[in-house]
């Protein structure tokens, strides 16, 4: 029946059986409801693991549903709120173990003081051993005044009496010796779930206690957190790691462009100054076509050479000292009045 329901509300949905009335005012359930238990959607929730035990935490108030969870796991926003989930489920756990710890502290100090002080035989059989030591004293008073009076059935009598006490006063200190030797015996804390153990015990106890749910529901709820710690200080790690790595790829850029820009700035000057060169020579050939050559000129013309050889030189790294420019300029005028340049003959009239 239960199986036939549930796949009516699947096909149908839950409001199927409801009027139209009731339809108004009715909302179909989704998995991120507020009214649905987040830790359930996440692993578990811590309510369902103590049922029927000492750490009972009663019935959780929200709602548990196979169905909302199954679509939960298949809904496409499933890794964003598994944070969320997560991160309220180990809120719950946490509280947990910080009750359970300071539980298994006060646990310590208890057996450290019962191991210090001896243990003392129970009460009441300390009353009951007492009683009858009495009631022995007594009759065997009695036995002796009836043995002086002659009442020898008498006294047998009260004699059986005594001997019944005196068993019964052997049982009593049997039973208190066995309830101190199972006192004294060492008991130990679990550490997982704080529960008092018996060391050494029957292997039987020890496996109950943990198969036992509260065993176990307290070590799930301490491996989610020991988990969940984990992933969440890999994450960071792992973040560290992805800025650092951002970091030098930004560094690595910064020196690559500032490699590149050094390099093209210089490219740069170096093309200027050969186009400067180039102009210069270009319109120094053209004032030579444009103008007829005079022999006046070639003093001017071997200065402009000369003028472009001290720019060359420069740009090679080497310059004309003063002292071998004005020797130059002076031979360049002495060719330059020479008479045979002008046509003069050696008697200094012009060839005719």
């Amino acid at each position: 029946m239960d199986a036939q329901r549930a796949l009516l509300d699947e096909l149908m949905g839950t409001a199927r059986n409801l009027t139209d009335e009731e339809k108004k005012g009715h909302k179909e359930l989704k998995w991120d409801d507020p009214d649905v238990c987040a830790p359930y959607m996440a692993r578990f929730c811590p309510h369902d693991l103590f049922v029927n035990t000492k750490s009972n935490l009663g019935p959780c108030l929200r709602i548990h549903d196979p169905k909302l969870k199954e679509s939960f796991e298949k809904s496409p926003r499933h890794d964003s709120y598994m944070r969320k989930f997560e991160a309220e489920l180990a809120q719950q756990c946490e509280k947990l173990v910080m009750d359970l710890d300071r539980k298994i502290r006060r646990g310590r100090e208890r057996l450290a003081q019962d191991s210090a002080v001896p243990m003392p035989i129970p009460g009441k059989i300390a009353e009951q051993l007492s009683a009858r030591e009495e009631q022995v004293k007594k009759l065997l008073e009695q036995i002796e005044e009836l043995g002086e009076a002659g009442k020898v059935d008498e006294a047998e009598a009260l004699m059986r009496r005594v001997d019944i006490l005196n068993a019964e006063k052997t049982a009593l200190a049997n039973q208190a010796d066995n309830k101190v030797a199972m006192l004294e015996k060492k008991m130990e804390l679990c550490e997982t779930c704080g529960s008092f153990l018996v060391s050494d015990d029957a292997l039987e106890r020890t496996q109950s206690h943990v198969t036992g749910k509260q065993h176990i529901g307290y070590g799930m709820v301490r491996d989610f957190l020991t988990e969940y710690k984990a992933a969440k200080e890999k994450a960071k790690e792992e973040e560290r790691l992805a800025r650092e790595q951002k970091a030098e790829e930004r560094r690595i850029q910064r020196g690559q462009e500032y490699d590149s820009g050094g390099r093209d700035s210089g490219t740069r000057r170096e093309r200027s100054g050969d186009r400067d060169y180039d102009r210069d020579r270009q319109y120094e050939r053209s004032r030579g076509r444009d103008r007829p050559y005079d022999h006046r000129d070639r003093g001017s013309e071997y200065r402009s050479n000369s003028y472009r050889n001290g720019r060359d030189s420069e740009r090679g790294g080497h310059r004309y000292r003063s002292g071998d420019m004005t020797n130059d300029r002076g031979r360049i005028r002495s060719r330059s009045r020479s008479p045979s340049r002008h046509g003069y003959g050696r008697s200094g009239s012009p060839d005719h």
